[in-house]
C-alpha cells in the first residue's frame, strides 16, 4: 500500500487487449500506478497477497477460477485492498452475488474511458463506485427482500450508527470514515457490522444503496 498521493492498482482479467487498454488509461493519471496484471484468478490472488494494492480491478467471467471465486478468496485473505468488479455482465444474479460477496464497487466495461478513469480514481481513493444503471437494480432487489427494515427507526440504529450509515451512503471506506469521525478503523468496522446486521443487509454497498433510497 502507498500513501494517499499515489494509489496502487492491479488488474485481473483474461483479455490481454482489455488489460492493455486499462494500463494505458491508468497511465494517464499521475495519482494512479498499475503495479501488476494477472490473466486469471489464481495468478490474481497470489499477486494481490504479494503486492497488497490499494485497488483490485476484477472481471467476473474468467476461465478456471472465475471472478466471484476470486473475490471471495481475496476477502477471505483479509487484505486491506478494495476490490471493484469491472465486467461486461449487468446480469442481476452476477451483480447481487458480487456485492453480497463483498465487492467494493461494480463497473461495466461499456463506460466511456474518461468515466471509467474517474470511477477508478474514486474507487482507489476509498469511495464506493457503482455504475448508474445498476443502482436501481440493487435498490429493486433490496425492496424485494421481505426481511429488510423499512426505515432506520425500525432498525433501532444508534446515533453513531446513523452517522456511519450516512458516511457509507456518501461512498466512504472504513479508513475515510475513521478519519472523518476521529475514531479507529477497527471501531468503524464494528459499527459497520452492527449496521448491516440491524438492517438485514449483507454488504456496505447494499447499505449505501438502501440509505440513498431511505433518506
Amino acid at each position: 500500500m502507498t500513501d494517499n498521493a499515489t494509489q496502487t492498482i492491479i488488474t485481473i482479467d483474461d483479455h490481454p487487449l482489455f488489460r492493455k487498454g486499462l494500463a494505458d488509461l491508468i497511465d494517464m493519471d499521475d495519482s494512479l500506478v498499475l503495479i501488476g496484471e494477472a490473466a486469471n484468478g489464481e495468478e490474481g490472488l497470489a499477486l494481490a497477497v504479494e503486492l497488497e494494492p490499494d485497488l483490485v480491478l476484477l472481471d467476473i467471467n474468467m476461465k478456471g477460477m472465475d471472478g466471484l471465486e476470486t473475490l471471495r478468496a481475496l476477502k477471505a485473505a483479509d487484505l486491506d485492498s478494495r476490490v471493484m468488479m469491472l465486467t461486461v455482465s449487468d446480469n442481476e444474479t452476477d451483480v447481487l452475488a458480487a456485492i453480497r460477496a463483498g465487492a467494493d464497487g461494480y463497473l461495466l466495461k461499456d463506460m466511456e474511458p474518461e468515466d471509467t478513469l474517474e470511477s477508478i480514481r474514486n474507487a482507489a481513493s476509498g469511495k464506493l463506485v457503482v455504475s448508474d444503471r445498476l443502482t436501481e437494480l440493487l435498490a429493486s432487489a433490496l425492496r424485494s427482500e421481505s426481511n429488510t427494515p423499512r426505515d432506520t427507526e425500525e432498525a433501532a440504529l444508534t446515533i453513531r450508527e446513523h452517522e456511519i450509515l450516512a458516511l457509507i451512503a456518501e461512498g466512504l471506506s472504513n479508513k475515510l470514515i475513521a478519519r472523518a469521525l476521529d475514531i479507529s478503523p477497527g471501531t468503524v468496522k464494528v459499527h459497520v457490522k452492527n449496521v448491516l446486521r440491524k438492517l438485514n443487509l449483507n454488504s456496505r454497498v447494499e447499505a449505501a444503496v438502501w440509505a440513498l433510497k431511505h433518506p
